[in-house]
């Protein structure tokens, strides 16, 4: 089965780099019934900085507004979901790399029961061009 490639917003929050802020965070969210597709979350000026792919962008800026949260103005990050093979992390990176595309971050993971999971993130410049290369 191919990979499903989609791109979507996320919005990233700064917090204090303190023990137990992001489980704060990610828990106000819960409560309010948010469901998230991806979670990436890595210091920052001496901060933390959490990147968040909500599957209902209203809900979940509604939900973060009622608690407090300060969150970036949407930016595009790709989300892939697929059956995992040996490579598969690589062939996409190739892709874009063989595009002339950087790719400024990437997380992947396998999930279990054969699938995997990967988050790119590309130079706004980029979007449109790694949409192409990619399907997305």
């Amino acid at each position: 089965m191919a990979d499903t490639i989609r791109k979507v917003d996320y919005y990233y929050v700064t917090a204090p780099d303190k023990p137990g802020v992001g489980a704060q965070i990610l828990g106000k969210l819960r409560d309010a019934g948010v469901n998230l597709l991806a979670v990436h979350a890595f210091p920052s000026a001496r901060r933390s900085q959490l990147d968040v792919v909500p599957a209902d962008a209203v809900a979940f800026q509604a939900a973060a507004k009622a608690a407090g949260l300060k969150l970036s103005k949407p930016k595009t990050v790709f989300l892939v979901e697929g059956d995992d093979r040996v490579g598969a992390f690589a062939q996409l990176l190739s892709r874009l790399g063989a595009a002339g595309i950087n790719v400024t971050a990437a997380t992947g993971v396998r999930s279990g029961m054969g699938r995997y999971g990967a988050i790119l993130w590309v130079k706004p410049g980029d979007v449109r061009k790694a949409a192409e290369v990619l399907g997305a």
